[in-house]
């Protein structure tokens, strides 16, 4: 593991020497409804997909056309077109979710793209639910002391829990919205239920939070962070407060209510993205809590000297199975900064630790959803 790691990072280093290369992306036509004088960002793979990234901020030209220049490395990268925020990305035509837009370096050198709709003039999308007979709402509004909010939380029960006198691992994860259910999801669901249901022996609770929506970076970052260089005013990180609510007010409360295996080897934390990092600092903060984490495509950037100072000091408390995933597509931050973590983690903490990279993984509910079935099968929860 170590000489395949060190490769890949001789590789980053070498391939971050080559010449970079200029892509001009013009928008050619914008809603009708456009707000006249909002500024407009690229978030992708190049950027850690910050939607609000003043230097991924399209500019004007004297014709009062949007036009960004991006300097990169040879390769391929994913983005996406916002006003600031993933409650006001592009979107179809109807409110319907795209795929990432996809951009090839050196290919590509001008590339024109239409805005069909925003985001955030559609109320949330109502369909046809697809989640499992096994998955039911615990509360619309369960109360989070900690913020001083309220969230819905979903539970995921095995299809033999009314029959059965079992008790049962549980899995926390974030992102609700996507876990089970296509009508819900921001991109599509990760057919947790679907898959789950169609396992015969290793059965569990999943316990899905939605995130908080405009407060979603909040939650999910455990410090204070900044989203534009050019503008330094600092954002609340209140991840440490999420996570409390997890360890010290849901987790309770879900033993109480249901059959579970309270002790650490049975209870697990995944999430992906922000909710990667969020997963990784709660088995950090939590270590005799949360004895497993699905880290996919963590967002290390938005506070990696944090994140790596709390593994080199805490990272020896934790053991723990932590499965580490990342896709080569994602962008050329990502999977560097996922081996970082991962190598200081192993440096000083006695887990149970693997990384998967995936040469054509990208950062979508899809990609993720093909990998959840792996990672569960790794820490492998055991019903007696």
């Amino acid at each position: 593991m170590l000489k395949s790691t060190l490769a890949i990072s001789v590789l980053l280093l070498v391939s971050s020497a080559i010449a970079q290369n200029i892509a001009h992306i013009e928008i050619k036509s914008l809603p009708a409804y456009h707000p006249s004088g909002s500024a407009i960002y690229a978030a992708g793979s190049f950027n850690g997909w910050n939607p609000q990234d003043e230097q991924y901020k399209f500019k004007k030209d004297d014709k009062g056309n949007y036009f960004i220049d991006l300097k990169l490395n040879p390769g391929k990268y994913e983005y996406k077109i916002t006003r600031g925020g993933w409650d006001k990305v592009e979107c179809k035509k109807g409110g319907a979710g795209i795929e990432n837009r996809l951009l090839t370096i050196p290919t590509d050198k001008t590339i024109h793209i239409n805005i069909e709709e925003w985001q955030d003039r559609f109320p949330a999308k109502l369909g046809i639910s697809t989640a499992s007979k096994n998955v039911r709402i615990i509360d619309t509004a369960f109360w989070i002391p900690q913020l001083k909010r309220t969230r819905r939380v979903l539970i995921y029960l095995p299809e033999d829990y009314a029959v059965s006198k079992n008790r049962y691992p549980v899995l926390y994860m974030h992102d609700g919205q996507n876990v089970f259910d296509d009508a819900t999801s921001f991109a599509g669901e990760w057919g947790v239920d679907e898959f789950l249901d169609s396992v015969k022996t290793k059965k569990c609770i999943v316990v899905a939070v939605d995130n908080g929506g405009v407060k979603r970076m909040n939650e999910y970052t455990p410090y204070d962070f900044t989203l534009n260089q050019k503008n330094p005013k600092e954002q609340e990180g209140e991840g440490q407060q999420y996570v409390n609510f997890l360890a010290k007010t849901l987790k309770p409360f879900i033993d109480k209510k249901y059959r579970t295996l309270k002790n650490r080897k049975n209870t697990f934390v995944a999430g992906s993205s922000m909710g990667g990092l969020i997963s990784l600092f709660a088995v950090l903060k939590y270590p005799k809590v949360f004895g497993g984490a699905g880290v996919f495509s963590p967002s290390i950037w938005i506070c990696k000297p944090q994140i790596i100072d709390l593994i080199k000091t805490t990272g020896n408390k934790v053991k723990s199975n932590i499965y580490f995933y990342c896709g080569k597509l994602e962008g050329p931050a990502m999977v560097p900064d996922m081996l970082l973590a991962f190598e200081t983690m192993a440096t000083v903490s006695k887990s149970k630790m693997t990384t998967v990279i995936r040469d054509d993984g990208k950062h979508n509910e899809p990609t993720w959803r093909k990998e959840f079935p792996l990672f569960y099968n790794w820490i492998n929860p055991q019903t007696p």
